[in-house]
């Protein structure tokens, strides 16, 4: 099967309903040792156009990992990212904001880890939590030192975020940011058995808390909150890819070709020496060939 970018893309303007997303997808791959066939061979890719990526500096990437508890976020970005030069990539991971970062505006925070020219910046969670966790649990945005007049009108607070998000990432297109997002989508019942997945294994029971039973109790609150953000702020410069998320080996597959799908779309080379510079590295080599005494 030939993975199509498009067939995961969230069109502007869409109204989201993510029942009729699907979460497990036909599967890029026929046996194991050919998904590991066609993962090394994207990674391979990636690694190749990273370089050139950061030699022509002329872009920076920003991807975005957003997903229930257990989706694979981690996983994606641990395989997909195996081949990338870690001095041109960077990962944030964002919980819950410090007494500082509440003093500011919601995007702050984020804004301050945004990749330069020239190299990856990855988000495991990012600004769009403030559309979704504090949607799904209002009253957090009451520890946010918001004025009185938006905390009266709670729908006003959740249309301006969107407006603010999308009015950011236009700028940041505009100023040579390509920005990838994505959301896994995981049903509920694969999520409960990679929670019980978590608890049988010794090795994995650090990764499972109290708390994550608790947020699957606002399950369909989640998915509300989810379908309004992707559908609010997938636009044509920073859609979302909706990635069908119960197999993790083809979400990483569908991950990995959408993200060298822009690589490949942006004009790099690398950088051309001037005629002096070549003049220069003549004489340079002249120099480095003469015989030692």
């Amino acid at each position: 099967m030939k993975i199509k970018p498009a067939d995961f893309r969230v069109p502007p303007g869409t109204k989201v309903d993510l029942e009729k997303w699907p979460t497990r997808a036909k599967a890029p791959y026929t046996s194991k040792k050919d998904y590991r066939r066609h993962l090394q061979a994207q990674v391979e890719e990636l690694s190749h156009l990273q370089r050139l990526h950061y030699a022509s500096n002329r872009y920076a990437v920003l991807v975005i990992f957003q997903a229930m508890d257990a989706a694979g976020k981690d996983g994606a970005i641990r395989h997909v990212m195996s081949g990338i030069n870690p001095q041109g990539c960077q990962v944030f991971s964002f919980s819950h904001p410090s007494a500082m970062e509440l003093d500011h505006d919601f995007l702050w925070r984020t804004t301050q880890s945004l990749p330069e020219r020239g190299r990856i910046g990855i988000f495991n969670r990012s600004y769009y939590e403030e559309v979704l966790i504090t949607r799904v649990h209002p009253e957090i945005l009451r520890t946010q030192g918001l004025p009185d007049e938006l905390l009266l009108d709670e729908p006003a607070v959740w249309k301006g975020r969107y407006r603010s998000i999308v009015d950011l990432e236009d700028h940041l297109n505009g100023n040579g940011t390509r920005i990838i997002k994505f959301f896994l989508h995981l049903s509920e019942k694969e999520q409960q058995k990679r929670f019980v997945d978590r608890i049988d294994d010794p090795d994995k029971n650090w990764k499972f808390s109290l708390a994550d039973v608790e947020e699957r109790k606002f399950w369909k609150e989640y998915m509300v909150a989810y379908e309004a953000c992707l559908g609010a702020t997938s636009t044509p410069t920073a859609p979302w890819h909706i990635i069908p998320a119960d197999d993790k080996a083809s979400a990483r597959l569908i991950v990995a070709e959408i993200i060298l799908d822009v690589f490949r779309s942006l004009k790099m080379s690398y950088p051309r020496p001037t005629v002096k510079r070549r003049e220069e590295l003549k004489l340079i080599r002249k120099e480095l060939l003469k015989k030692t005494p």
